[in-house]
């Protein structure tokens, strides 16, 4: 609720990671990237549900989840360009660094 809190998000997939199963991780980075803090909030809302895991698993481009006042071009423009080196960087680094096992989520805060 407060507007001084930040958000981070580290991927820590369980399975080999291709393009055709990183889609939704590729579309939260190419947002954090690319959009202001309310489209951002409500477009990763829209990204975390059921339905539209399936239907991006289906074939489904991710453009067309995009919410209305997205810059639409600049996001599409980072998703397309974004190698899966980072998410492999990140995956390194919450197995080795954080000790996480293959595919466990944590919450990790550093508050005052």
């Amino acid at each position: 609720t407060s507007s001084h809190t930040r958000v981070g998000i580290l991927n820590n997939p369980s399975s080999k990671i291709k393009e055709d199963n990183t889609a939704i991780a590729r579309g939260i980075l190419a947002a954090f990237l690319t959009q202001n803090n309310s489209n951002l909030k409500s477009f990763l809302s829209k990204l975390s549900k059921e339905e539209t895991a399936k239907s991006l698993a289906a074939g489904t481009k991710i453009v067309k989840f995009l919410i209305p006042g997205m810059d639409g071009d600049a996001f599409e423009k980072k998703y397309n360009t974004l190698g899966l080196d980072l998410i492999k960087t990140q995956q390194m680094f919450c197995q080795e660094v954080l000790k996480l096992l293959p595919g466990q989520m944590a919450v990790i805060s550093n508050g005052r």
